[in-house]
């Protein structure tokens, strides 16, 4: 992958990342996890739910890792909702199956992880909520309509 400015990393992600695994994606509606994928299912990305105790999720069966959920779907974007020192495992498996990006909502950092992430090649982003992300780009008309 060629490499991004960090300016343009967002709408790149955005626009060129239109599968997303969540990891840590609760069934529970009041749930910001719930919330946020609602948001982007309903924008026109695929969202695949990643949860051991769960067996679907916004009408999308969940898979208990990524690895899993890679033996049955292509994956371009690992967003995750897990506590910070939770990320090392998944930032490997995102490597692993070949992931192009990481994104750690709100709250979500581990600098060591996402150097990992980085120089493997993927586009990585700590700190942000994608929905409040993707409302902003799409405002400002920097985002593509989803392909039919």
């Amino acid at each position: 992958m060629s490499p991004v400015p960090p300016a343009e990393r967002l709408p790149y992600i955005l626009n060129h990342c239109r599968t997303i695994a969540v990891v840590g994606l609760s069934p529970k509606p009041h749930r910001a996890s719930f919330d946020v994928a609602r948001y982007m299912q309903g924008h026109g990305y695929r969202i695949v739910p990643v949860n051991p105790n769960v067996s679907e999720v916004l009408g999308e069966k969940a898979y208990a890792s990524l690895t899993e959920a890679a033996q049955h779907e292509h994956i371009d974007l690992v967003n995750c909702f897990r506590n910070s020192e939770d990320i090392p495992p998944i930032v490997e498996e995102a490597i692993a199956i070949g992931a192009k990006a990481v994104w750690m909502q709100l709250g979500i950092r581990h600098p060591a992880a996402a150097a990992q992430a980085e120089a493997a090649g993927l586009l990585v982003v700590q700190d942000h909520c994608i929905k409040v992300d993707h409302k902003v780009l799409q405002s400002r008309g920097l985002l593509q309509p989803p392909a039919d």
